[in-house]
Formats: structure tokens, C-alpha cells, sequence
């Protein structure tokens, strides 16, 4: 056990300060401040010594240079268990320090804002702050270091147990929460100054995360999981306004709705099951594009995710409601809604205001081999201008725009990945098979299963066809159009086939591999 009896505070954010202060202060503790902090101290009549007066030296260089001094350094960083490091103290009048509080330059504030200057990003890279932490986080034996105001309660509640004395674990803990808060600040100025950069991937990739939340499990109920966020932007897109905690498996079923729903412009309905969608409907009135996405695979909509990228209104809700849905997204809930849907206890509403402008990060990382996989995201979209008819047969606007839709959702589907859609809604959907060809019969037999006719309709793949037998079967089934990025070797071979049977074809130029 150690007794605190001397203490440097010195904070950017001055958030319960006073109430820390005076309780040091009626333990006995002698305080030692800089700058604002000092200030805020006295003018609560709490006794605080400058650090300027005890170290003989001015703050300097516009607040730079406070406490970058040996009689600081000195006495956070002596060993009291060391006879030399006493005596060293001694010859040089280094008092030796039991605390140090320190919160840094809000860094992380000045990026965040919508407008800021280089400079003032910068001048708000602290460095007195993070050397003083470091080394009481270092001499963690001897000396209590607190990094967030977060901290100062616990810190009381020790204090108050233990008749002004830490425990060398509760020391331990606060030794690794502050080299956790010095390498995500770091990591947060190296993030903002790579993305200076031309090069778009920088030699390294510093990346700081904040847990957002525990999970009960991971992907199964033996593995362990936790959800963690980016330190400097800690606030999630959404908000969960009603049902039970999000799971392992729901955020990654909510990631790829997000993009969906950020994506398209027109108001649509899909529904995800294992981060494939199962049914996709646009352009019409909130409920029919449900019921029509739900009608597109009746038996897979069952527990799955609902995506819708307007207010959810009452009358969807109520349809909702008659059906077991795992998670409803919306950008906002109506009032009436909401109070339909939280009649189920167990369903999870989530709201994400300003959808169809969500940002959601230029960069996406996943672990592979040892490693980790860094990319930029699959923003790419196909305009009308970019398609490049290669069939005799040539599209109207209304058989482009078909494809246009087909061909954005086959983007969410898993590779190999093919879908049949007419009138703007899915009506087969083949995802993850081995071969394309297996993709159409799964696809054709699903739109079987549901009773839906594929004559007319169109036919979207994220990749080439190697050969032109996954082109003469959605033909057999029926298809008036095929998207496709076209590129293989045998594309001839594919655009034969279609002019043969009188169908339309284009290639986009963009795959749209998901793995």
C-alpha cells in the first residue's frame, strides 16, 4: 500500500477538477498545477502551488513548455525503494510525487469539427502531458496516475477504503489504462497526419479502438467477443431504441444493411439473412416494397433483418408486426411505429438518422492469414453512361434502369453471386456456390420455390461468365437482360449466346467480388 501525499493536476478537461481537488486537498494531500488548472483550483479557495514556483522556470513558448523539467521528471520517476534515487532526489530538490492527474489536448475534439486548420490541429498535440503520464504509468509502484476524468471516483472510492493508500493492483490497472490512453492518442495523430498523405496506404497503420460494448458470445456461444469502436470517433451511426442487446452476429447483419441503406436513393425494403439479402423491393409505397421483398423468398425472410431507408410508418409496422423479424432498421421510427413494434419484446429497432447520407469510413480491415486486410470500400456505383451495350439487341430506359437496380443489388450479395429481378424487386437470388452455373440453378430454383415466373426478367452477375452455359440457362429461364462486367476471355462466346436468343446484354466494367 502507498500513501498519496503529493500531486501534480494538470487537465485539459476540467470536468469534476473541483470536486477531486477538494478531496485531495481535505486528505492532506499538496497539490501542484499549471496554466488553467491551477487557476480553476485557487479560484475554488482549493491551496494549490505552481509548478512554475517550484521548479524555478516559467511556463514558456506559449504554454509548450510547462512541465517538461527534471524536478518533475525526477520526482515522478524515482524508485522509492532505491537508496540512490532517494539520495539523488535530495542533492537536487526534487520532492517525489505520488499522483500525477493529466488529461491531454483535445486533439480528437479539433479533428472532429467540420472546419479546422492544420496548424490548429498541431498546436493540440500534446507532449508535456503524455511524457509525465508515461513515466508515472512507468513507476507505477510508487505512483497513481489518472488520465480521464472518467477515473477520478474510483480513484476517491480507493483512497477512502484504504486511509489515503492505493494497492499496487490498483496501481497496475491504472498503469495499463494509461499506456492504452497514450497509444490511442498517438495512434489517433498518426491516423489524421497518414491521411495528409498522397499514399494512400502508409509503411504502417495505426489503429485505436475503444470498446463500445461486451458481448455475451462471439459468432458462437463458445467463443468470446466484445464490439469496439474508433477512439477518436467513438459515437455510432445508430441507436438501438428498443429489444434485447445486440449480438455478435446481429452488428455484422446490421453492418451490411447500413450500406445498403446508404447506398440507394430511392426508398427500398430488403431483407438480410447471414448478411445476404433474401428479398429487395424499391420504388413503391413503404408496404407493398415489404410485402414484395418478403414475397421474393417467403420461407428465408423468417428471423431476419429488415431494412427500410425512409421513417418507418404504421402500416408497415403492423405487417412487421404479424412476422418474426430478428432487427428492423430505419432511418427514424414514427411514433406509431414504434408502439406496434415494442408490443414484441424481444425485436431490436434501430434508427439511423440521415441514412442516405451516412458515411460509414473510406477503409474496411478484416484478419486473414496471420494478419490483417486492409482495403478501400466498394463505393463504386454504375451510372447509365458508364454501361456499354455489346448485345444486337439494344435496351430502352426503362430495361436500363431494371438493370441498373439489379446490378446494385447483386453488389450485396456473396460471390459467387447472381439475381434475377423484374419490375424492380428480387425474384431468385443465388449466393457463395462453387461455380456461377450452380449460382443460376440455385437462384432459378429458389424463384420456383416461390412461385415466381422469370420470364422477362433480368439478370445481374457481380463477375464474368467463364463460358456461356450460365448464360444459356437464365436464358432458358426465361431472362429478357443479363448485366454483367463482362472481361473474360470468352466474352464473345457469352454475347453469342445472347444474340442468338434475341436478349439484351451490357457489360459495366466493375466486378463486385464480396467473399
Amino acid at each position: 500500500m502507498k500513501k498519496i501525499t503529493r500531486a501534480i493536476l494538470s487537465v485539459s478537461d476540467k470536468t469534476g477538477l473541483v470536486e477531486l481537488g477538494r478531496a485531495l486537498h481535505s486528505r492532506g494531500v499538496e497539490l501542484y498545477s499549471t496554466g488553467g488548472t491551477l487557476k480553476t483550483l485557487v479560484e475554488a479557495g482549493i491551496p494549490a502551488l505552481s509548478i512554475e514556483s517550484y521548479t524555478g522556470f516559467p511556463e514558456m513558448l506559449d504554454g509548450r513548455v510547462k512541465t517538461l523539467h527534471p524536478k518533475i521528471h525526477g520526482g515522478i520517476l524515482a524508485r522509492r525503494d532505491l537508496p540512490d534515487h532517494l539520495e539523488a532526489l535530495k542533492a537536487h530538490n526534487i520532492l517525489p510525487f505520488d499522483l500525477v492527474v493529466i488529461n491531454l489536448y483535445p486533439f480528437e475534439d479539433v479533428i472532429r469539427r467540420e472546419q479546422f486548420s492544420f496548424e490548429e490541429a498541431v498546436e493540440n498535440i500534446d507532449i508535456g502531458g503524455p511524457s509525465m503520464i508515461r513515466a508515472a504509468a512507468k513507476n507505477y509502484r510508487d505512483v497513481v496516475v489518472i488520465v480521464d476524468p472518467q477515473q477520478y471516483d474510483r480513484l476517491l472510492k480507493e483512497l477512502e477504503e484504504n486511509e489515503g493508500a492505493t494497492s499496487e493492483q490498483f496501481r497496475f490497472t491504472l498503469m495499463t489504462e494509461a499506456f492504452a490512453k497514450t497509444g490511442a492518442y498517438d495512434s489517433v495523430i498518426s491516423q489524421y497526419l497518414n491521411s495528409l498523405q498522397e499514399e494512400l496506404f502508409a509503411d504502417s497503420f495505426n489503429l485505436s479502438l475503444k470498446r463500445h460494448q461486451p458481448l455475451r458470445y462471439g459468432e458462437n456461444p463458445h467463443q468470446s467477443a466484445a464490439f469496439y469502436a474508433l477512439t477518436q470517433n467513438p459515437e455510432m451511426p445508430w441507436r438501438q431504441l428498443h429489444g434485447k442487446e445486440l449480438s455478435f452476429n446481429n452488428i455484422i447483419d446490421l453492418d451490411i444493411a447500413l450500406k445498403v441503406g446508404a447506398e440507394y436513393k430511392q426508398n427500398i425494403c430488403a431483407i438480410f439473412k447471414h448478411t445476404n439479402p433474401c428479398g429487395i423491393a424499391a420504388g413503391r409505397k413503404q408496404e407493398e416494397n415489404l410485402r414484395l421483398a418478403m414475397a421474393a423468398d417467403p420461407i428465408s425472410f423468417f428471423g431476419g433483418i429488415v431494412l427500410f431507408n425512409e421513417t418507418l410508418a404504421a402500416p408497415a409496422a403492423q405487417i412487421l408486426a404479424e412476422h418474426f423479424f430478428e432487427i428492423i432498421v430505419a432511418e427514424h421510427f414514427s411514433p406509431e411505429a414504434q408502439a406496434i413494434l415494442e408490443k414484441k419484446k424481444n425485436i431490436r429497432l434501430i434508427a439511423v438518422p440521415q441514412m442516405t447520407r451516412l458515411r460509414l469510413g473510406n477503409k474496411e480491415i478484416r484478419s486473414a492469414a496471420g494478419g490483417f486486410l486492409v482495403q478501400t470500400i466498394d463505393a463504386a456505383f454504375t451510372e447509365k453512361e458508364q454501361l456499354k451495350i455489346v448485345s444486337a439487341q439494344k435496351p430502352d430506359d426503362a430495361l436500363i434502369e431494371e438493370m441498373l437496380f439489379a446490378f446494385q443489388a447483386v453488389k450485396y450479395v456473396k460471390s459467387n453471386a447472381v439475381i434475377f429481378t423484374k419490375d424492380k424487386v428480387t425474384l431468385g437470388i443465388g449466393a457463395g456456390q462453387m461455380s456461377r452455373v450452380d449460382s443460376i440453378k440455385f437462384a432459378i430454383e429458389k424463384a420456383k420455390d416461390a412461385g415466381h415466373s422469370l420470364k422477362d426478367s433480368v439478370l445481374a452477375s457481380d463477375a464474368f461468365f467463364p463460358f456461356r452455359d450460365g448464360v444459356d440457362l437464365a436464358i432458358a429461364a426465361g431472362v429478357k437482360a443479363i448485366i454483367q462486367p463482362g472481361g473474360s476471355i470468352r466474352d464473345e462466346e457469352s454475347i453469342k449466346a445472347a444474340d442468338e436468343a434475341g436478349i439484351v446484354m451490357v457489360f459495366t466494367g466493375i466486378r463486385h467480388f464480396r467473399h
